[in-house]
């Protein structure tokens, strides 16, 4: 896990959280421009993402369903990029409980959760090892876009 822009995600004794430094101090790079133009294409809002979090996840990674609801303004976009393996992407409704639809996801995939469904429950169940060539010894890459912080224009 690392990231990009004014802060990112960390885990550390403190807990999870956003922070404008690495674990090592030292500011977040930028986030690529390509990354952005990403946002600007689909994100269906002015103004630009503050966080930029980039995972690997091999073929036996999961990630339950989860909400993502630490951001200070929950009206701003999430915009995920699926790079790599396919991964078993599925999403639900704002309980935990309520319904779930899969897709797969492959490489060069975008998800955006936005509005109504900002706060869908959502998660992977799976990665489908050597189903993309994109990385030489497989495993998938998640860029997620988002404004973490106050708004920015």
């Amino acid at each position: 896990m690392t990231g990009a822009g004014s802060c990112a995600w960390v885990s550390d004794s403190k807990g999870y959280r956003y922070d404008a430094t690495q674990p090592d101090g030292t500011a977040w790079p930028d986030i690529p421009d390509c990354m952005l133009n990403v946002w600007e294409t689909v994100g269906g809002v002015s103004g630009c993402p503050d966080s930029c979090l980039i995972n690997f996840y091999d073929s036996d990674a999961r990630m339950g369903l989860h909400q993502d609801h630490d951001e200070a303004d929950l009206a701003w976009p999430v915009v995920s990029i699926s790079l790599g393996d396919e991964a078993l992407f599925r999403v639900g409704g704002l309980s935990r409980d309520a319904p779930t639809k899969s897709i797969w996801l492959q490489s060069g995939d975008v998800a955006v959760l936005s509005g109504a469904a900002r706060l869908a429950y959502h998660g992977i169940d799976r990665v489908k090892l050597g189903s993309s060539a994109l990385l030489p010894n497989g495993g998938r890459i998640n860029v997620t876009l988002r404004v973490a912080k106050a708004p920015i224009s």
